[in-house]
């Protein structure tokens, strides 16, 4: 058996790495799950940090968890990112960001694809936990895709993982999960912000007598993405 090199990184070499790895395959791999996500969206680059503020605190919370467990734990960590269960958790996010989507419109009442008739259901139900629920469930979904994509091994993570278990230290591997995460969300932060998120903008301005159906299919390919991941068809 061939031994492994320990691997030593510092706070800022690991930071660098994330903004490597945040500059390329990062954005290629988010953009069919955010994709959708902004085209069901009217408030374009002003309200963007709603959908990318729970889905980096996501990403940045699964890369500090897994460094910080590497330093803990050791390597095993690597082996436990490799399981069928992430692949589970991101699809089961993808699903929920959908079904959160179309919970939205079916509350709100102020889109053209609503019918103007609620059922007792929803009428029976207190404004307030409609309004919560319809707030609530779209973040939580969007936390957990980003910790879906954290969870998922590349190159870089496990760079960032060997170097946190040589470190045989909770907070030292804690702190290279931390810089990782901070470098690989900064820029496909700002790509999504004033790229996607206007370009979403745009479609659905010039597409405003079809609306429905944008929003329709948005949230079918979210279902048959998130469907594809849990099976493990595709691969982010």
């Amino acid at each position: 058996m061939i031994p492994i090199e320990p691997v030593s990184l510092s706070f800022g070499a690991a930071l660098l790495l994330g903004l490597s790895f945040g500059a390329g395959p990062c954005n290629i791999a988010c953009l069919p799950y955010l994709g959708p996500v902004f085209t069901t969206r009217d408030d374009g680059i002003t309200g963007a940090w709603r959908i990318l503020l729970p889905f980096s605190l996501g990403r940045i919370s699964g890369y500090t968890l897994l460094a910080g467990a590497a330093g803990w734990a050791g390597l095993w960590v690597e082996d436990l990112v490799a399981g069928p269960w992430v692949r589970w958790l991101l699809g089961g996010a993808t699903i929920l960001v959908a079904f959160s989507i179309l919970w939205r419109r079916r509350t709100s009442g102020c889109n053209s694809a609503c019918s103007t008739t609620r059922t007792v259901t929803i009428e029976n139900r207190p404004p307030q936990q409609n309004r919560l629920m319809s707030q609530g469930s779209l973040p939580g979904g969007l936390y957990l895709m980003g910790l879906g994509m954290a969870f998922n091994p590349c190159a870089p993570l496990t760079t960032i993982i060997l170097a946190a278990a040589t470190s045989a230290s909770i907070l030292s591997g804690a702190s290279l999960g931390v810089a990782f995460a901070v470098g690989a969300v900064i820029l496909p932060t700002l790509i999504f912000a004033f790229g996607v998120a206007h370009f979403g903008h745009q479609i659905r301005l010039h597409l405003a007598h079809h609306r429905a159906a944008l929003e329709n299919t948005s949230i079918g390919l979210l279902v048959m993405i998130g469907c594809a991941t849990a099976f493990g068809w595709i691969t982010p």
